[in-house]
């Protein structure tokens, strides 16, 4: 029976959920910082606003012109605080996220290697292949992934090498593009309002051209990201630079399109369906705001919140299982087994009507014994006379 990388990315992901733990515990400390980072600054920020008696005066009105005014003359002059402590805070987020994504990525990607190594030995162990006919049916990774579970060095998979310094340039490469991916959103922005000057204002044009140059741009990120967090799987995994991370990457999707979109799509098919089941639950709560305290509707809102998170980093670590049992996985488990050949129909009584049907190999040799094809001149006469 063939292998399915998804249902075996699930089981991992089942199986170890201390690989969940891992991801959870390096991305919900960049999550918290970053949160955390936002609400004080933001409080910071408000303390620091000057607001005289006059715009206390047009804020207790409640006019909304009033109270419009009041706040823009509030604001009017701390945008350049509010974009340097905004760059000083991204820069950081980014070099916290650049630091965990990496040392989180380590920790995943080892023990999921391990495991699918581990588990072909016992498939090798459980079939009898021999230790040199395994590299006949195995991928390229397999007789060594084989030699590895058997010497028990799993955590040595990259000749001691450590990845740390090639995954925080993939991981600077991401955020890079990230970088670029908002740049490209602002000129997509400045260039539909283009068409839409003052004097002239057609919002419906400028929306037009807004929306197919976002959806190239956001595209090109989403493939771009992908492939970058794809390639710190093979830095890790074969202690690759950056850039032959990145080519193996290329290489694994060239040679293995169908196994990787199947894993791609059921993984993001069941991201979708726990994100619009988490959009209904975390929406009902909103509906006893009337009748129960507020701040209980918020905590419960936030559990859901949390859990909806974990899910979906229990979801992105089966489809990265998924993908290192692609790469280790031997060909000859991944593949579809052959069709069997059809019996010969049974006669009365459940019998069959003659001996089973054996492939015999077509003989394409000549055979020497062939009295025509003899080289002994006149041997067909003799022969003839003789009877």
């Amino acid at each position: 029976m063939a292998i399915s990388p998804t249902t075996e990315g699930f089981r991992a992901a089942f199986r170890r959920p201390s690989l969940t733990l891992a991801e959870v515990m390096w991305r919900w400390t960049v999550g918290a910082t970053a949160a955390a980072l936002f609400l004080f600054g933001l409080v910071e920020y408000l303390d620091t606003l000057p607001v005289t008696n006059g715009e206390l005066l047009f804020l207790r009105t409640k006019h909304p012109y009033l109270v419009s005014e009041a706040i823009a003359h509030i604001l009017r002059g701390s945008g350049t605080r509010v974009i340097a402590a905004s760059m000083l805070a991204t820069l950081l987020l980014g070099s916290l996220w650049i630091a965990a994504a990496s040392l989180g990525r380590i920790a995943t990607v080892r023990a999921t290697v391990d495991y699918f190594r581990a588990s072909v030995n016992r498939v090798v162990i459980a079939t009898g292949l021999p230790d040199d006919a395994a590299g006949d049916v195995a991928s390229g990774v397999y007789a060594d992934s084989v030699r590895a579970a058997s010497d028990g060095s799993l955590s040595d998979m990259n000749g001691g090498r450590s990845p740390l310094r090639a995954l925080f340039r993939v991981n600077f490469l991401r955020a890079a593009v990230a970088l670029a991916a908002l740049l490209g959103f602002l000129g997509a922005s400045i260039l539909a309002g283009m068409v839409s000057p003052d004097t002239n204002p057609r919002p419906g044009l400028a929306f037009l051209l807004f929306l197919p140059l976002a959806a190239l741009i956001g595209l090109a990120w989403w493939v771009l990201n992908w492939v970058l967090s794809l390639a710190a799987m093979f830095a890790v995994r074969d202690g690759d630079d950056a850039m032959g991370a990145v080519s193996a990457a290329v290489s694994f999707c060239r040679e293995r399109t169908g196994r990787i979109f199947a894993v791609t799509i059921w993984t993001g098919l069941a991201h979708l369906v726990a994100f619009v089941g988490a959009t209904t639950v975390i929406s009902m709560p909103m509906g006893f705001i009337a009748i129960v305290p507020w701040r209980l509707v918020v905590a419960a809102m936030l559990l859901l919140m949390l859990a909806y998170f974990a899910l979906a980093d229990w979801l992105y670590m089966a489809r990265l299982a998924g993908y290192v049992c692609i790469a280790e996985m031997p060909e000859a488990l991944l593949a579809p087994l052959p069709a069997p050949l059809p019996s010969p129909p049974a006669g009365r009584g459940g019998l069959a009507l003659g001996p089973p049907v054996q492939n015999s190999p077509i003989q394409t040799g000549i055979d020497r014994d062939e009295t025509i094809l003899s080289d002994v001149p006149n041997l067909t006469s003799s022969l003839a006379l003789e009877t």
